[in-house]
């Protein structure tokens, strides 16, 4: 069995539910008194906003912007600069490229004339020799034709003699080999 103040308390919720009826934030005997509070709570939460939160974020954001731009002046910044250097850079290897290659004509051409002054000198005691060869060639050659007149008249001696059997006199020889000449 339920205790009496099992049924007390029952009774009380049922005597509370047929006495008014009305959710109480409905009720409108309150509702002068929830908008007082209303308006109260509102302006405490707007002059917190205003006066704290707001310009704490307002900071914050221009704190950003300001990074933010000064991040990008420096990106900008750096990148004249790596578009400077990289310019310096194209225009020195320009000048190398040049200085390279004009060293490389100037070797060519001193290469070039020594190879021109080896090749003269050479040509010059080549031509020494050619010419002290031909007058070798002439010397012997006109000893040689000296000797061809009298080989050429012991030979013809030698044969006139060996088909005739008797010895030509020496002015015919000499005169044949002469009209032979």
């Amino acid at each position: 069995m339920a205790g009496p103040n099992v049924q007390n308390a029952a009774a009380a919720a049922h005597d509370a539910a047929q006495a008014g009826g009305v959710f109480p934030p409905f009720d409108p005997s309150h509702m002068p008194s929830q908008l007082i509070w209303l308006a109260i709570t509102f302006g405490v939460l707007y002059i917190l906003m205003s006066r704290v939160a707001l310009p704490r974020v307002k900071d914050i954001l221009e704190n950003r912007s300001t990074k933010i731009s000064g991040d990008l002046d420096a990106a900008a910044a750096m990148q004249n600069e790596a578009n400077a250097a990289s310019i310096a850079f194209e225009k020195t290897l320009a000048e190398a490229k040049s200085n390279a290659q004009a060293l490389a004509q100037q070797a060519q051409a001193k290469v070039a004339a020594e190879a021109d002054a080896k090749r003269h000198a050479l040509e010059a005691e080549l031509n020494t020799k050619l010419v002290a060869a031909e007058a070798q060639i002439g010397e012997m050659k006109a000893k040689a034709m000296a000797n061809v007149g009298s080989i050429a008249s012991d030979a013809a001696s030698a044969i006139v003699q060996q088909l005739t059997g008797k010895a030509p006199s020496a002015d015919a020889v000499a005169a044949a080999v002469a009209n032979v000449k």
